[in-house]
């Protein structure tokens, strides 16, 4: 099968249309398959951007990027060599090529390798509208990182420095074929707009800091909001104090909850189901979380940051159930992965697609009165994470609630558990969902966690 790659929008500032890269990896295919390759993919992609930051008020950083690549698979039988390059000059494909047929020919034979089945790959390519390019001169660029930083400062005085308001806009395109016939691929964006501001002097100080992220430049927040939300945080942060040892609900904010959501993918991920190295390990069709969660993957959300029609093998993506009223319903598996497990490809080569998870029906202010008193975090430190036990361990710094209002800051202390009791322990799931990333939610609301302060 063959999908048309939509041509090149003007301003879109990319070097090669699409037509170019799909011809680059028909060729690359072909000339593998004269090599002797019983079966080939590539893909062949480009990218732009223009990323502008400013520090009080004045112009720290002006970058351009201009990235591409070539990636090339060949196998003979169940032997694969991979080689890559940036050169795309036909001379530098062909030696890509010959690398990958030469890294194939001296490669221990895998029973599990190989593309993805032929009667998996995508045949209808939706448009999810997933690029839109932005004409934006760098000397705007600079005047929307200066009214985002001036937004910071204007909301105390006590903010008085920073790490910096950055403007940043990415655009690129690919195109992925392989040789059971699919050739296909798309343009896409990613744009954002960040601050982080210092409050306070000396020991007194705290950061803290605020950004949003789109497809669609038209649909960031305005630099005003980004920057007086991130002048916000860091002034209510100041004079935290530090807390007592003990066990109390944890509410975790929904720019940290999403983290929790990001063990759950790594620990029902492919590679670490097939290793054993996960503590949820054989865990189909089990209830891994509260009765209260279901957790969906929605590849063709339009204009979602993490959507795609299909996966980086060619597989076609499609929604599905992942947790539903707690019990696991599917992993997340590419092709190498799945036959190591005995399994089909849920089309997560590369990763997961747009996961929600539901919210209960509660907001942030009624996720603090149902806490009643307890620890609201709003900011993860470190990496106390064992992926095949399940422990937890991590720095954090947030806020102390008392009788379901914030009472004051609260810092250096460590929040600790277990994955397997975190995830059976969540008591709500709130309304405020981000959507900055490839997983979706409002805060998350934890019975009981142990926390480590004084």
């Amino acid at each position: 099968m063959t999908t048309e790659l939509k041509a090149r929008p003007a301003g879109a500032a990319l070097a090669h249309d699409a037509a170019q890269l799909r011809e680059i990896a028909a060729d690359i295919l072909k000339y593998a398959g004269a090599q002797g390759a019983s079966a080939a993919e590539s893909e062949v992609s480009e990218g732009v951007g223009q990323t502008v930051t400013v520090r009080c008020g004045e112009v720290e950083t002006i970058e351009y990027n201009r990235d591409k690549g070539i990636g090339v698979s060949v196998y003979f039988g169940k032997r694969r060599g991979h080689a890559s390059t940036s050169d795309f000059s036909p001379q530098a494909v062909r030696a890509t090529v010959d690398a990958a047929v030469s890294i194939a020919r001296f490669t221990a034979s895998d029973d599990y390798a190989g593309l993805a089945d032929k009667e998996l790959l995508a045949r209808d390519i939706p448009d999810l509208d997933l690029f839109h390019p932005w004409d934006l001169p760098v000397e705007d660029a600079i005047e929307m990182a200066q009214a985002c930083e001036s937004a910071a400062f204007a909301v105390d005085k006590r903010i008085d420095n920073s790490e910096g308001a950055t403007v940043s806009l990415q655009h690129s395109h690919f195109a992925y074929g392989n040789s059971n016939g699919f050739l296909g691929g798309y343009p896409s964006s990613r744009h954002w707009l960040s601050c982080a501001v210092i409050a306070g002097k000396g020991e007194a100080m705290q950061r803290d800091d605020w950004y949003t992220s789109a497809r669609n430049a038209a649909e960031l927040d305005r630099p005003e909001t980004v920057g007086r939300t991130a002048g916000e945080r860091a002034v209510r942060r100041l004079g935290a104090k530090k807390i007592a040892t003990m066990q109390v609900p944890v509410l975790f904010e929904a720019p940290v909850a999403a983290s929790l959501l990001g063990h759950f993918v790594s620990a029902v991920s492919g590679g670490s189901l097939y290793r054993k190295s996960s503590f949820l390990v054989d865990s189909m069709g089990q209830e891994i979380f509260a009765p209260l969660v279901t957790i969906t993957e929605d590849p063709h959300i339009r204009g979602g940051l993490a959507s795609g029609p299909f996966d980086e093998e060619g597989v076609a993506t499609k929604k599905r159930s992942v947790v539903e009223a707690g019990v696991l319903k599917g992993y997340f598996l590419g092709s190498y992965s799945a036959r190591k497990l005995g399994m089909q490809t849920t089309g997560n080569a590369g990763g997961c697609h747009n996961l929600l998870l539901a919210d209960t029906g509660e907001d942030f202010a009624a996720l603090l009165r149902k806490m009643g008193r307890g620890l609201l975090v709003t900011e993860l430190m470190g990496q106390g994470i064992n992926m095949v036990t399940g422990d937890y361990s991590r720095g954090a710094a947030g806020f102390w609630v008392e009788n379901g209002e914030i009472a004051y800051a609260v810092q250096e202390i460590t929040i600790a558990g277990n994955l397997k009791d975190i995830f059976r322990g969540i008591a709500a799931s709130g309304t405020d969902v981000l959507r900055r990333g490839s997983k979706h939610c409002g805060s998350i609301l934890i019975d009981r966690m142990t926390i480590a302060g004084e």
